[in-house]
């Protein structure tokens, strides 16, 4: 292997790796799946490759269908709620292709993706947000493309019924911030309150590792007596750090130079807030000490 295969496979690493993600929802299991095609790139006749990168898009969305599968196995036995490892996203508000890629890294819509059979996210993400063509997504999963276009569009249907892929503007995310954090630290909710849905739902991963909230809570009035009560007597001491989290922004909760907790949200179209996501198990936190994802 010289210095042009490897400079082929670098090209497509930030590729590889966003693709894997929003397939596994882990980044640690990501990272696996594009080196485990890295080595498979090594070892391949590569004089018989017309296209390096969609040859590795194919080899990569191969190994996370894979990982996909034993991942399922695994999460039978989870404690608590399942949420997917949050990661630092960048954020450029001027390139409507940069939100379009960062509206499919929220962790409402991977959660959506959840409810879709593996061939049918992969599918589903290889045309509508990486943009491959049919006939090649077809090839990758190994199927005709009839079938493969039905495929897409039963995923399409469930994304667009969950109504998970809309930008909420960062002003707005902002403000949300400042009242989440207001009534934290003085138990006042009036101006959270205006900001939340009435069927506004509260999720916990300590993945039973840390002590945390088990079950989903749901209402307004159940999540707000929570954050006005109990996150107010948890999170007392914790420094609040803004940063872009899943294509939006959120908030990182720091105890002595360590990353304790970090909070996403989600939004319905009306702008208010539907679901707040709440990651303290920490082996999901570790990697957010990594490079943004794209």
């Amino acid at each position: 292997m010289d210095e042009r295969d490897d400079r082929v496979f670098e090209e497509v690493r930030p590729t590889l790796l966003g693709l894997a993600y929003r397939i596994l929802g882990s980044r640690a299991d990501a990272e696996d799946a594009v080196q485990d095609t890295f080595l498979k790139w090594r070892t391949a006749d590569r004089a018989a490759v017309e296209n390096p990168a969609a040859w590795l898009t194919a080899a990569c969305t191969r190994r996370c269908l894979d990982l996909l599968r034993s991942a399922h196995r695994s999460r039978v036995d989870y404690v608590g709620a399942w949420l997917p490892e949050p990661v630092h996203t960048a954020v450029e508000n001027e390139a409507e292709r940069r939100l379009d890629l960062a509206s499919s890294l929220t962790t409402a819509f991977l959660l959506m993706l959840e409810r879709l059979t593996p061939k049918e996210r992969a599918a589903y993400l290889l045309h509508e947000i990486f943009d491959v063509p049919y006939a090649e997504v077809a090839r990758t999963l190994e199927m005709q493309e009839p079938a493969c276009r039905k495929l897409v569009s039963r995923a399409k249907a469930h994304v667009e019924q969950a109504k998970v892929r809309h930008a909420t503007p960062v002003d707005r995310q902002e403000e949300l911030l400042s009242a989440f954090q207001a009534a934290v630290a003085g138990g006042t909710t009036a101006r959270l309150a205006a900001l939340l849905s009435e069927e506004v739902r509260f999720s916990a991963d300590g993945g039973g590792k840390v002590p945390t909230v088990l079950d989903v809570l749901q209402g307004k009035a159940t999540v707000l007596a929570l954050v006005a009560d109990r996150l107010r007597e948890w999170w007392a001491g914790y420094e609040w750090l803004r940063a872009d989290i899943n294509g939006g922004r959120g908030i990182l909760l720091r105890k002595d130079g360590a990353t304790v907790a970090a909070l996403s949200f989600a939004y319905d179209e009306a702008g208010l807030v539907s679901d707040v996501f709440v990651m303290r198990n920490p082996d999901k936190l570790a990697a957010l000490g990594a490079g943004a994802i794209h």
